[in-house]
């Protein structure tokens, strides 16, 4: 029992036990919003990731797409005649 109050035992005990509840609960509380943040920033990762290998590959299509281009653009047959015609005539 306890201490002599004015108020009945049964109400202090309910206050007494509320609280010992909230205090049970906060640890729990506080991993459960450690574990959610360190989830949210996993993903993040994860979906910056995801982001930074979708552009490296835009990249890279672009510099191929550029190269092919160059390869294409060089007049490499007619470039060859006329090395054979030049050097053949002197």
């Amino acid at each position: 029992m306890a201490f002599p109050t004015s108020v009945n035992n049964q109400i202090t005990d309910a206050v007494t036990q509320s609280n010992v509840k909230v205090l049970g609960d906060a640890p729990a509380m506080a991993m459960g919003n450690l574990f959610q943040a360190t989830n949210q920033a996993l993903g993040n990762a994860a979906h910056n990731s995801t982001y930074a290998i979708q552009q490296t590959n835009v990249t890279a299509q672009a510099a191929t797409t550029m190269g092919v281009a160059i390869l294409y653009s060089l007049d490499t047959a007619s470039t060859g005649v006329a090395t054979k015609d030049i050097l053949s005539s002197t």
